[in-house]
């Protein structure tokens, strides 16, 4: 059986998901900084020029590399928000995309992607908020829940914090519902 012939528009195609993938490993694993376009091309099996021909420059090649859009809250209530969010904290503890493991792991060390992160969690507190209003400090708060999940995630994927690890996301998730309740909860 022959295989079918693919076409230049494919191959660049597959090439491109190459180093992107290629990127998005490294990046999650080196953090910006300590990524280069000569590994990036190295691990893809391409030569560092096509890198930048594809993608222009390290910074555009990270930007695309961790592109990835939040889910939007759909919750009505304070005791869905908490259940929601605390699912979302589960799947982050089972693994985090690369690309969003890049984006954390860079956020300390390079201001662009500081920024990335900074107008992401910005989206999501305001996402938290809106669910919030009966609250007059409901941007606090929402501030407060996001961050503290993102706490336990850096704790958990980057640094590997052994009582984090070692615990099953239900077990954190139970955990943390008190807490995440008592900040979400209307004031009364």
């Amino acid at each position: 059986m022959s295989t079918p012939h693919q076409s230049r528009a494919d191959r660049r195609r597959a090439t491109e998901a190459r180093i992107l993938d290629s990127a998005r490993e490294l990046f999650a694993e080196k953090g910006f900084e300590r990524t280069t376009i000569r590994a990036v091309a190295t691990a893809a099996g391409v030569d560092p020029a096509l890198v930048i021909q594809y993608f222009g420059s390290k910074r555009e090649l990270f930007d695309r590399a961790v592109q990835a859009l939040p889910a939007p809250l759909t919750a009505t209530d304070a005791d869905e928000l908490v259940d929601q969010l605390l699912a979302s904290l589960g799947l982050k503890l089972g693994g985090l995309p690369e690309g969003a493991l890049a984006m954390m792991r860079s956020m300390l060390t390079d201001q662009a992607a500081a920024d990335h992160v900074r107008a992401a969690l910005g989206r999501q507190i305001e996402g938290v908020g809106a669910a919030l209003t009966s609250a007059e400090d409901a941007e606090l708060r929402a501030a407060l829940v996001v961050t503290a999940l993102l706490g336990v995630t850096i704790g958990h994927q980057l640094l590997g914090l052994a009582a984090l690890r070692a615990a099953p996301a239900e077990r954190i998730a139970a955990l943390l519902h008190p807490a995440i309740k008592a900040l979400t909860a209307p004031p009364g």
